[in-house]
């Protein structure tokens, strides 16, 4: 009844969608030429199918553009003008100077004042006006052009067609900052996009850093081995609670029937920015491309087409750079280089202010900059003091807006190696790996990047102290990039140019590591080295570390995919099917718990009279012992009974250490780095004390030992309470999801995002399965705002819509054509 009372409200609609079926049937298979071009529908049009997910077919890319825009801000209108808002330096304007800011991959990691000095800097200094002006590769292609002015047609249409106090998200209705945007605002935002990597460890030092006063007393600076072990430690904390991601690719030879499968599956925030939003988009006979990309984006950036399924990783780069400078002591905004004194360059930027009486004031503050980059007072919120030396960053993704190419060309890929192409040619991805498979039968690895040219032999004539100390594996935490701290003091220490590279002071591609196989290839934010550990891969050490251990979590990838193609895991068969390859995410098998549960419990066990003493306090954790050994499939499931008491006591456990340095009786062998090490000490201190420190923490929360999982790891969506099923990335589970607080709530806030399934066959359109955990939409008045969510907390995914058939045949078609 409800379709019948659609197709009379909107009969034109209904027809357009139906007229492009035979049209996009031709245009949706393989090899389909770009003589189909033209027979898109005149007008952009929207196929709204289940759950929200938008089906956007145009005739052009500005057609396409518009759709997008259209239906992104319709979803999202709050959350995308409140990234505006940022990139635009008006945040204290309108919310206040003391008001928190999230411009990286993490959540309110500065206040609202410092963002808006430091976007302020960059749109003074026409940082994106000036990439603009540039030819493609560095510059925007003309479909990217194109795109981007129909994007902003489209969400200019959505606003005036709603009117700002008419939105019906609590958030941003009737506020004065939501308001018509310009194709500026949207290469801003991208441009925030690819920087966000130096963003959160770098945005505060930059905005403060001030030369040491004449009569103020000098900071005194930490010996190298504490500033670099400090500097190790804040970027271990800032990755375990930022962006992530797993990507498994399955070429012929791991798949049970089709020639490939690929496993999308990152881990991005669950809120503001860096929130993805899922759609399709089709010009007939030129791109037809589906997944998902980050809000305010005009392209997939995570998904598939007819012949191509990719996703992306955090990779182990440091995409920035710092120089130490030496200054002079009489005039600390000169530094020495070659021998001969320079000037830095200050900067007055200013920013608008909301003061408490409600008026409008201004804050300015100057900025300071050398021939290597700004100079910053702090890295990750690690003082570096200006005293006898000053610290310059040089970022290699401030130069680039060649992402936005990278991805529109990805969106057109006929197969793996048109990937390869697209990776090196516009070396545009920031601090990312891509994992790919095509309908051929190739899985790929690859870490092709816009990476700071800093061969072995560079870093090694060019390392301060403690940029040394920084660069060693022996400083080594889990995906923890290297950093390094250059010698500024000579001018040949800056990133070298190749000529082989896209832009200036970039690592040639052709050095960045790559992989395709048959069987299998995938990341799991490790560095490239075990891509597939059949063929460890070697590379500059700027790329990460080697021969080193990895983390729990890619074991339990190439575990997972190891078992899986021999037949080892217990499944029927051989080989990855898309029934497997969901099951086998979802069953949120813990690979800590698998080395380390029967040593806990035996440790448990033999504790005199159950006690544990903590801190001078008996601990009775006799309880505990059964509940432990009564969990036998050591998976994170909604319902699981002692995972909460295991996490708990797993994080004290680590406290922060790497895997290889808890109390092992095998160590790591980097012969054998997915087995090792293993084999937990039972007879450990360090084991029994953090066991009873967990008992002893839940107890005081509250919280029974036996709790299920869906007792305390869950979100509230309109006042209902929803389990969430997965865990921590420490404990080496796939389906990662991270809780936090969030605006005075429990929340999740990382982990599983997107997740996509997608098996290639020899014919036939791609079959695809997919999960957006957080929904479509972060109004809580959308009917989109948590039905995925309920979908993803039953461990359910929604079978894909791709073709126009299958678009068409879908009941819960809503047309919206804009004309």
């Amino acid at each position: 009844m409800a379709r019948r009372r659609f197709r009379a409200r909107l009969p034109m609609a209904v027809a357009a969608a139906v007229a492009v079926i035979g049209t996009m049937t031709a245009a949706g298979s393989p090899g389909a030429g770009p003589s189909a071009a033209a027979q898109g529908p005149d007008k952009p049009t929207i196929r709204y199918t289940e759950y929200g997910i938008p089906h956007i077919i145009a005739s052009n890319w500005e057609g396409l553009g518009t759709g997008y825009g259209y239906a992104a801000a319709k979803d999202n209108i709050c959350t995308l003008a409140d990234t505006y808002l940022m990139v635009d330096a008006q945040r204290s304007r309108y919310l206040g100077p003391d008001g928190k800011a999230s411009p990286g991959e993490t959540q309110n990691t500065t206040t609202n004042l410092n963002s808006d000095l430091y976007f302020q800097r960059m749109n003074d200094n026409r940082v994106v006006e000036r990439l603009l002006e540039q030819p493609a590769p560095n510059g925007p292609e003309p479909e990217v052009k194109e795109a981007i002015h129909g994007y902003v047609q489209g969400y200019n249409r959505y606003l005036a067609e709603t009117g700002v106090n008419n939105i019906s998200d609590p958030a941003c209705r009737g506020a004065a900052w939501v308001k018509p945007i310009t194709e500026l605002d949207v290469y801003r935002h991208a441009h925030a996009e690819i920087i966000m990597g130096s963003a959160d460890p770098l945005l505060n030092g930059e905005v403060t850093a001030q030369p040491p006063g004449a009569s103020a007393a000098a900071p005194k600076a930490s010996p190298p081995e504490r500033t670099a072990k400090k500097i190790r430690d804040a970027m271990a904390v800032s990755r375990q609670q930022s962006m992530g991601s797993n990507a498994l690719a399955v070429g012929s030879q791991g798949v049970s029937q089709g020639t490939s499968m690929m496993l999308a599956n990152p881990h991005f925030p669950w809120q503001g920015k860096n929130r993805m939003w899922q759609s399709q988009l089709t010009i007939p006979g030129r791109i037809n491309v589906s997944g998902a990309s980050l809000l305010g984006f005009p392209a997939v950036n995570i998904g598939h087409n007819d012949d191509v399924a990719w996703s992306h990783t955090v990779a182990t780069v440091a995409p920035f750079g710092l120089f130490d400078v030496q200054v002079d002591p009489l005039n600390p905004t000169s530094y020495l280089v070659d021998g001969t004194w320079q000037k830095m360059t200050s900067q007055q930027v200013s920013v608008d202010v909301r003061n408490a009486d409600g008026s409008i004031g201004k804050v300015s503050r100057t900025l300071w900059s050398t021939r290597y980059g700004p100079i910053t007072a702090s890295v990750q919120g690690v003082p570096l003091p200006w005293v006898v030396s000053a610290h310059a960053v040089r970022d290699a993704n401030m130069d680039n807006l060649r992402a936005m190419n990278t991805w529109f060309h990805l969106d057109q890929a006929k197969d793996v190696n048109q990937v390869v192409n697209t990776l090196e040619t516009t070396q545009g991805i920031p601090f990312f790996n891509t994992v790919a498979s095509d309908r051929k039968g190739n899985a790929l690895y690859a870490d092709i990047q816009a990476t700071p040219n800093i061969t072995d032999e560079h870093a090694q004539a060019c390392l301060t102290e403690t940029g040394k100390l920084l660069w060693n594996q022996s400083l080594r935490l889990p995906n923890v990039p290297p950093i390094s701290i250059f010698d500024g003091k000579r001018g040949a220490c800056d990133w070298p140019d190749d000529p082989n590279a896209v832009a200036p002071g970039l690592l040639d591609p052709h050095k960045q590591p790559r992989l395709i196989r048959s069987d299998f290839a995938g990341n799991a934010n490790d560095s490239a080295w075990l891509a597939n550990p059949e063929q460890p891969l070697s590379y500059p050490r700027v790329l990460g570390d080697a021969a080193a251990p990895r983390s729990l979590r890619t074991q339990e990838l190439i575990l997972t995919a190891q078992n899986r193609i021999n037949g080892t895991d217990g499944l029927p068969g051989r080989g990855f099917t898309p029934e497997n390859m969901r099951q086998l995410l979802f069953a949120d098998n813990s690979r800590a718990t698998d080395l380390a549960l029967d040593a806990t419990v035996t440790m448990c066990q033999s504790q005199p009279f159950g006690l544990i003493l903590v801190d001078g306090n008996l601990v009775n954790v006799s309880e505990a012992c059964p509940i432990l050994a009564a969990w036998k499939d050591h998976n994170y499931s909604a319902d699981s009974r002692g995972s909460w008491l295991f996490e708990n006591y797993w994080a004290f456990l680590l406290n922060g250490q790497a895997i290889e340095k808890l109390p092992w009786k095998v160590p790591f062998d980097p012969k054998d780095p997915v087995h090792t090490p293993n084999s937990l000490d039972p007879g450990s201190s360090a084991v029994r004390d953090a066991f009873g420190r967990a008992v002893l923490a839940l107890r005081n929360a509250g919280v029974p030992l036996n709790a299920p999982l869906s007792d305390v790891q869950k979100i509230t969506r309109n006042g209902e309470q929803i389990p969430i099923h997965g865990s921590i990335s420490e404990l080496g589970v796939l389906n990662v999801v991270t809780p936090g607080v969030v605006d005075g709530k429990l929340d999740i806030t990382f982990g599983s995002s997107f997740i996509q399934a997608v098996r290639f066959t020899a014919d036939g359109p791609p079959q695809t399965s997919s999960v957006l955990a957080y929904s479509q939409s972060a109004n809580p008045n959308s009917p989109h705002y948590a039905d995925q969510t309920k979908l993803f907390s039953a461990g359910q995914w929604v079978t894909e819509r791709f073709t126009e058939d299958q678009i068409a045949a879908s009941p819960s078609l809503e047309v919206k054509v804009l004309d």
